[in-house]
């Protein structure tokens, strides 16, 4: 190759392909124009403004990342090496932006009262000022440009080629969390909480990653991910610094999956956040925080997978066992979703474990098929409603099947479908899953993901048998419809059925981003 002659005074100028950033940077200015349209435009206009930003910037980020997937195969590193353009991460991304869709439906609904968002977040709960601002008719509508910060570092997270980069887009995807989670207009003293202890737990967290971030530069002398990898490759024996890194590393992405034994914050979060942000972080951060996991151990950390293959199998056999048996116990609805997710981050990091292309394709099928499921069941939860507000605990869901068979009978089918009962996306992403770990040599963790099924499917059908075969109070819960929510569980329900009884092309698509790997 002919080196490049410079002339004397001339300066490099470093080489940035915006086209292959442009979703997330469509993103995060949708995000920095919402800040301005609170700053600048009238309070009664807002909220429609609000709305449209967020919508055209979300559907343009999605449209961009189609073109990029259909390019001439995307796999090319941009912003100087800190972002990964390829198969993988164009799959997680485009699943990311779908699912933040489904959530702002629910987050813009504003049919069953004002807004299920605070009318002052800085009010003390159940203060005169409160109920003053409650009559007045305010409308907190920051919570838009809010998530389109946190789904921008969404977008960033599973892309970083550097783990600096990947600690910047958590902190980005995080710190707008934290706000939302207390901003629920009922039940505002259990929603601070959670704002709380959701703060208090994650920072900690990234203090971790942050740590195992600097023990991995002390050990490569880089925090770029192909420079790990060759460290690693490269050094005789085992490195205490390495080792070390990695584990503290591990905690930082596994809490954000919400693994055990770092899962403590989920069920608390989900049940005090707002609905819909808890719909959000349900899906798009889970397909975020696995997405980080994946290009961590699959390009950082591969030459060292049979140091941390052990830790992540007693993880993932700890996360299934947690999420599935403690869930029995729970009496709220949220509750007992969140423990479900764990349960489910367990089975996620059953395709992380297989370290294949079979089980890379399996683990991003499985991310796109539960957000879909996940964002559906929560949506149901927000129209059945008494006077109180949403009907959170279950014996309020008694004979709900007698009242409103409809509703019913979709939440029992998103409850099937997270069961992994046969003809749902739930069984197909789980045989897909179990299927790459067996070919992975993880045949024990695939036995204790069966178990672990079994066991989540006497907490389903107990719901199903409650809402189906139990008399309705007559003081019970009523069901309100609107067009958003009704569109959030309608492209849900129908995709959580197309994945089960057609999973081909879907499964085909994540194939084809996997045969790409992550790029370097």
């Amino acid at each position: 190759m002919t080196p490049v002659v410079l002339a004397a005074g001339d300066i490099p100028t470093p080489h940035i392909e915006y086209g292959r950033l442009a979703p997330i940077l469509i993103v995060l200015g949708a995000a920095a124009v919402g800040v301005l349209v609170e700053a600048l435009a009238p309070r009664a206009q807002r909220y429609g403004m609000q709305v449209f930003v967020s919508a055209v910037g979300l559907v343009a980020a999605f449209a961009w990342t189609i073109a990029l997937g259909l390019g001439d195969q995307p796999h090319h590193v941009a912003a100087m090496g800190a972002i990964g353009v390829d198969g993988p991460t164009l799959f997680i991304q485009g699943t990311i932006l779908v699912l933040a869709i489904m959530s702002m439906l629910l987050i813009a609904e504003r049919t069953h009262e004002a807004s299920p968002f605070t009318a002052q977040a800085s009010t003390v709960p159940g203060s005169p000022e409160e109920r003053e601002s409650l009559v007045a008719g305010l409308v907190q509508t920051e919570v838009f440009p809010l998530v389109l910060f946190a789904v921008g570092g969404m977008l960033i997270f599973p892309a970083s080629n550097d783990l600096l980069t990947m600690f910047v887009a958590l902190e980005v995807m995080s710190l707008p969390l934290y706000l939302l989670c207390g901003l629920a207009r009922r039940r505002r003293l259990l929603s601070q909480e959670a704002a709380v202890k959701y703060f208090l737990l994650g920072a900690f967290s990234s203090a971790f990653f942050l740590y195992g971030t600097a023990l991995l530069y002390g050990f490569a002398g880089s925090v770029r991910l192909s420079d790990i990898a060759s460290a690693i490759s490269k050094q005789s024996g085992t490195e205490p610094l390495l080792l070390a890194g990695v584990a503290l590393l591990s905690v930082g992405l596994l809490f954000k999956v919400g693994a055990a034994p770092f899962q403590a914050w989920k069920p608390d979060v989900y049940q005090g956040a707002p609905t819909a942000i808890t719909a959000l972080m349900a899906s798009c951060t889970v397909v975020a925080a696995v997405g980080a996991v994946l290009r961590v151990f699959y390009v950082g950390l591969e030459t060292l997978r049979w140091d941390w293959r052990p830790m992540m199998w007693a993880i993932a056999i700890l996360t299934m066992l947690v999420g599935a048996v403690v869930a029995i116990t729970q009496t709220d609805v949220k509750r007992m979703l969140a423990y479900s997710s764990i349960a489910h981050g367990g089975f996620l990091l059953t395709g992380v474990v297989a370290t294949n292309k079979a089980g890379l394709s399996a683990t991003l099928f499985y991310l796109a098929a539960y957000g879909f499921t996940t964002v559906g069941a929560f949506a149901v939860i927000t129209m059945v409603r008494d006077a109180g507000g949403e009907a959170g605990h279950l014996s309020r869901w008694a004979g709900l099947g007698k009242r409103q068979p409809l509703v019913a009978g979709t939440f029992a089918f998103f409850l099937l479908a997270f069961a992994g009962i046969p003809l749902t996306s739930g069984f197909t992403g789980k045989f897909a899953v179990f299927q790459a770990a067996v070919a992975g040599g993880a045949l024990p963790l695939v036995i204790v993901g069966v178990v672990s099924s079994a066991i989540a499917a006497f907490f389903y059908v107990r719901v199903i048998v409650l809402m189906f075969f139990s008399d309705p109070a007559a003081d019970g819960p009523t069901v309100a419809f609107s067009p958003t929510t009704a569109a959030a569980v309608g492209v849900g329900a129908f995709v959580t059925l197309v994945l089960g009884v057609i999973p081909g092309p879907a499964l085909h698509l994540a194939q084809s981003a996997a045969n790409q790997l992550f790029v370097r």
